[in-house]
């Protein structure tokens, strides 16, 4: 067992002193060492609750004949940080998380760990962490969050920020506004559209790293409960196997995670985390594989911010084993890959059942033979840019319109909100980028106040930063080079045309390379918005979002 270099011997008399002063016994030591990394607060909604799963899991882990030693893992709520200076933290967060985990388990020589997130850069950052340092890991999430409900209509977090720009625009009253504010999100876990964080809980069952049922268990049922339970004996089952994430986090388990990206429909963000946890497994990970499992994995789903069902459809209808499923009947999945039930994907999907093709569409009868997600180049993002292809309108796809130039979220928000944005615009938000934010912020209220003035069909958006899983319309992230790093973003100018082509996967501006090279001998990259702290030392080692936005010495 690793946890005998804490624990085994003579010279090991110390450490056993520390263990009873934890109050564990000799029986108690001798048995394998779990980790229990959790993510359990009172500011985050996903996170509320995650006290009853690791007790849950502690059951499990007991049961089974470990012993279940909890420690913590910050976590910042995206919809809370939204709009202010808090969001330039929200990315960088994950680094964070990943080291201190790291820390903590080569400190302590754990066995075994079982990660219990939740919400958006928690589950990226744990699984960075899982693979790093490569003992036996298992996930269970704390489960999405019921959709809301107000007179018969449906409604998620991303409801309430177009709400927003609907007020302003005159067509809501601010006492309808109230009714939605306390009935959009009903109950604890994680936002009840294919926002970021269920996104990423679904791409877990997809790499193989967690139970099936983890991305779609509603957080408010006993059946979660029950799952980390099952997660909790099941780690001891790798400890002995020796079962190690790399061996279950290959190149084949990120290619199924991104036909299952495709074929949901999943944030952007996902497009900035799977990168970064197969740079830490070793496996090579580029925008151009992603974009050649796009072009031919259809989009079956469209959960909301894309359509009008959310997760807890998507559970009723079978998960995310049924999607698999679907996508394997035209040779999608790689039916091979070893998962921590210690079955290969084949075996576990045999049973799964499509029970509702109107949420789930049959690979037959897909939304679009294309994926969810594109990858956009062109000579505005050399290295390229993603967008959420199945959450924009039709007529969007192919775009041209005169750019609208703001050098930070901040005064784009500003000018959306005094009507200074006409239909056919594109607004281009730059020196949001990794570096240049510093933190690469989500971009959901300029996104969500122009869907709420009922302009998401008419403008695009396009940002080195980044946008929420909330996020519907032409919104265009993640441009790469970024700005402050003197991509070609940094010279766009006010009236300059740029045209979209999500069909042929192109971003281009119509400016000749003379004038963009006139343009760049005479830029002055601006001076940082944050220069202390931890956000000015992740400014200085992170690297594009192109390549995961990791930090790099």
């Amino acid at each position: 067992m690793r946890s005998n270099s804490v624990k085994r011997g003579l010279e090991r008399a110390p450490h056993r002193s520390l263990f009873k002063a934890l109050g564990l016994t000799d029986e108690e030591i001798n048995r394998p060492l779990i980790g229990i990394v959790n993510a359990k607060s009172e500011i985050v909604p996903g996170h509320m609750h995650l006290d009853k799963i690791a007790e849950a899991v502690k059951a499990g882990v007991r049961l089974a004949g470990g012993t279940p030693i909890e420690f913590p893992s910050i976590g910042v709520c995206d919809g809370i940080a939204m709009g202010h200076i808090g969001m330039h933290y929200s990315l960088p967060s994950r680094e964070l998380i990943a080291d201190s985990i790291e820390s903590m388990v080569i400190a302590h020589g754990y066995d075994g760990l079982v990660l219990i997130p939740d919400c958006d850069k928690i589950i990226p950052g744990m699984l960075m962490a899982a693979a790093r340092v490569n003992i036996p890991t298992i996930v269970v999430s704390g489960g999405p969050m019921l959709k809301g409900r107000v007179d018969g209509k449906e409604l998620s977090l991303t409801d309430m920020f177009e709400a927003v720009g609907a007020v302003q625009a005159g067509k809501m009253k601010e006492e309808e506004l109230e009714e939605y504010e306390n009935n959009a999100c009903p109950s604890c876990g994680s936002c009840s559209g294919m926002f970021t964080a269920n996104s990423m809980n679904c791409l877990t069952e997809a790499i193989g790293i967690a139970l099936p049922g983890n991305g779609t268990i509603p957080a408010v049922y006993s059946e979660r409960i029950r799952l980390a339970k099952l997660a909790g004996m099941k780690i001891l089952e790798l400890v002995k196997e020796d079962i190690k994430p790399r061996d279950i986090m290959t190149k084949e388990a990120f290619y199924n995670a991104l036909a299952v990206d495709m074929a949901l429909g999943c944030s952007t963000n996902s497009m900035l985390h799977l990168p970064a946890i197969a740079h830490e497994a070793g496996v090579e990970f580029s925008l151009d594989i992603a974009n050649s499992i796009s072009e031919k994995t259809p989009n079956l789903c469209k959960l909301a911010p894309a359509g009008r069902h959310f997760v807890e459809d998507l559970y009723f209808a079978g998960g995310v084993s049924a999607i698999m499923k679907e996508l394997s009947k035209k040779g999608l999945i790689n039916e091979n890959c070893l998962t921590v039930t210690l079955k290969k994907v084949g075996e576990n999907i045999s049973r799964a059942v499509n029970k509702n093709p109107q949420v789930i569409r049959p690979v037959e009868n897909p939304y679009s033979e294309t994926g969810g997600i594109a990858v956009l180049k062109g000579n505005l993002a050399p290295d390229g840019s993603v967008v959420k292809r199945s959450a924009v309108a039709e007529k969007m796809l192919v775009h041209k319109g005169p750019a609208r130039v703001f050098d930070s979220e901040d005064d784009a928000i500003k000018a959306i909100l005094a009507g200074k944005i006409n239909k056919g615009d594109v607004v281009v938000i730059r020196y949001e980028g990794p570096k240049g934010g510093p933190g690469m912020r989500e971009m959901l209220m300029p996104t969500s106040v122009l869907a709420g003035m009922g302009l998401d069909a008419d403008v695009a958006l396009i940002t080195d930063g980044r946008f929420s899983g909330a996020t519907r319309g032409a919104s265009i992230g993640h441009v790469s080079p970024e700005a402050a790093s003197g991509g070609p973003i940094a010279f766009v100018k006010e009236g300059d045309i740029i045209s979209i082509d999500m069909k042929a996967c192109t971003l281009s501006v119509e400016v000749s390379p003379e004038e963009f090279e006139n343009r760049k001998k005479e830029w002055v990259c601006p001076p940082p918005k944050i220069d202390k702290g931890y956000l000015a030392r992740y400014a200085k080692f992170v690297s594009s979002a192109s390549e995961g936005a990791v930090l790099k010495l």
